[in-house]
């Protein structure tokens, strides 16, 4: 049976996005080690994989490659299932051949397995350090691979740059019985998640929740424990979760990025983020955290 992301992660190394989900799948390799011949693609089209339909359910697409016009040449990302992979940048106003299925990789209940979103979200990853990388950010030249890793060096100043990885940081804020959920306005009617936000510099993680959470909410938090992670590819961020308690505070929302915020009851949730998110994860085991 396809494992799908409603299924239960015992750790949150096993979310969807993590490279555990990729384990006996997949093998990432620089482009330069491309060893040729026939093999799969992984084409992506904004937020979408495009797979082909078979027997088993949704899959890569063989053989040639099932796009002409892609936004760069196809490039090498490694071996899945021993079969070289390459990923195709689709603009997104392309139409597609009928072959070709969207399948959306925020969707609350995908229909690929847990690898595939995974593989496909290692992709977007690659996609926005391939946009973002075409020019050295010191002097603005033109920059090469560098040999068997996926940094890249210009070759007019000789500065060496490499995929960069946001941490975030998103936590679970324990109060009695209750959990501090918050809303943004752009989210479906309804839906809460935990609070989260970027680090910024010179802080610690636990320093950035703390942070987060007064900004956005006026709650003060103590005891914070570091939980787990998730690697999120929208764009390219590493989401750290956190576990604190209520230390003081009025909910006040205090800038723009918020909605709502309140405290709610294990027993009276409201609309919930999916379970391949860090932030379900950490809500669906708030009974354990609450002493």
């Amino acid at each position: 049976m396809m494992k799908t992301p409603s299924d239960y992660y015992l750790l949150p190394a096993d979310l969807p996005f993590n490279r555990a989900s990729l384990k006996n799948n997949f093998q990432l390799k620089s482009p330069d080690q491309d060893p040729g011949g026939d093999g799969v693609w992984l084409p992506l089209q904004g937020m979408n994989l495009l797979t082909v339909s078979t027997p088993q359910g949704p899959e890569l697409a063989e053989g040639d490659s099932p796009l002409q016009t892609t936004t760069f040449p196809p490039l090498y990302i490694g071996q899945w299932r021993n079969r070289p992979c390459r990923l195709l940048h689709i603009p997104e106003d392309m139409k597609l051949p009928p072959q070709l299925h969207r399948q959306p990789l925020r969707a609350a209940k995908p229909d690929i397995s847990i690898a595939l979103l995974s593989l496909a979200g290692m992709g977007q990853m690659i996609l926005h350090w391939e946009d973002n990388s075409q020019l050295c950010s010191t002097c603005g030249k033109k920059m090469t691979r560098l040999k068997g890793e996926w940094g890249k060096e210009c070759q007019h100043c000789n500065a060496s740059h490499y995929p960069r990885v946001h941490p975030c940081v998103i936590g679970l804020v324990i109060k009695g019985d209750e959990i501090l959920l918050a809303r943004k306005p752009e989210w479906t009617d309804g839906r809460y998640s935990l609070v989260a936000g970027f680090v910024e510099f010179g802080e610690c993680l636990e320093e950035t929740m703390a942070r987060e959470t007064v900004e956005e909410t006026n709650i003060q938090i103590k005891n914070i424990r570091y939980i787990g992670s998730q690697s999120w590819p929208f764009p390219s961020q590493l989401m750290c979760g956190f576990v604190a308690d209520y230390a003081g505070g009025e909910i006040k929302l205090n800038d723009q990025e918020l909605a709502d915020a309140k405290w709610c009851k294990l027993d009276q949730l409201p609309t919930l983020p999916p379970k391949r998110s860090i932030a379900r994860w950490l809500i669906d085991r708030a009974e354990k955290f609450i002493s």
